[in-house]
């Protein structure tokens, strides 16, 4: 049995108390939240294992919710599985856009959704603060056995060190989720490299089931709204047509 904590924010009282079910029959506890409102202060002050988030809510919608988890509390890292009742590709783009992770269409199976809460429970969180100067580095846990360790890298005014999972471009923090970090500090420390979408996939993502090559395109997205001055004219992750992206080394 787990002891995971999951908020669950759903308006339909149906579907709120059968995904608390299931998932409380896996051994998580489930914080049930029907309002936007209250889904927004909740997770702004209390750190949760899994977010599972309504498209559509009453106060405040759940893209609004999610952008604003991921910008600052203590779920910034947290991984986040969106429901929405819309089936246009426009509608799930801009929630993963937003910040999820995941998305399932209306109306779903349980079972399903308690396969993907797995699959993303699974996924390792990392933005934990840097150790003080009187301790050594953190080792890096995420790193599977027999894989050199990740490197220190300092290219193009970024810095990047994946032992206090920090980065800094020309001296300014920036915060990252621990997908946004994986995928800057793997793409430039192959700087100039082209990588296929697939190969990032499995680089990045590592065995999680419910993800696709559109999740690649998603997170690139995301990462330059981030570390890009104008995300739109790219200078540093660059899109190679009919590829892949590379890191640029010029």
């Amino acid at each position: 049995m787990d002891n995971r904590k999951v908020l669950v924010v759903e308006d339909e009282r149906n579907i709120r108390e059968l995904v608390c079910l299931h998932l409380g029959l896996e051994g998580y506890e489930c914080t049930p939240v029907a309002d936007g409102k209250e889904a927004m202060a909740l997770a702004s002050e209390k750190p949760f294992d899994l977010i599972i988030l309504d498209l559509m809510l009453p106060n405040i919608d759940g893209v609004t919710i999610c952008r604003a988890i991921r910008r600052v509390g203590p779920n910034r890292d947290a991984p986040i599985l969106m429901l929405t009742a819309r089936r246009e590709e426009a509608d799930k783009v801009m929630g993963l856009d937003s910040g999820a992770d995941d998305y399932l269409t209306k109306p779903f199976g349980v079972r399903e959704l308690v396969a993907r809460a797995r699959a993303l429970l699974r996924r390792p969180r990392q933005l934990a603060p840097a150790p003080t100067p009187s301790a050594p580095p953190a080792a890096d846990l995420s790193q599977p056995a027999g894989e050199p360790p990740m490197q220190l890298i300092h290219i193009r005014g970024f810095e990047i060190d994946p032992a206090r999972r920090r980065v800094r471009i020309e001296g300014r923090g920036v915060d990252l989720t621990d997908q946004e970090f994986r995928m800057l500090h793997f793409l430039a420390t192959h700087a100039g490299i082209v990588f296929s979408r697939e190969a990032l996939l499995s680089k990045i993502w590592r065995g999680d089931t419910y993800v696709t090559v559109r999740s690649v395109d998603t997170l690139v997205k995301r990462l330059r709204r981030r570390i890009e001055p104008d995300p739109a004219r790219p200078h540093f992750l660059i899109t190679v047509w009919g590829v892949g992206y590379k890191f640029s080394d010029s």
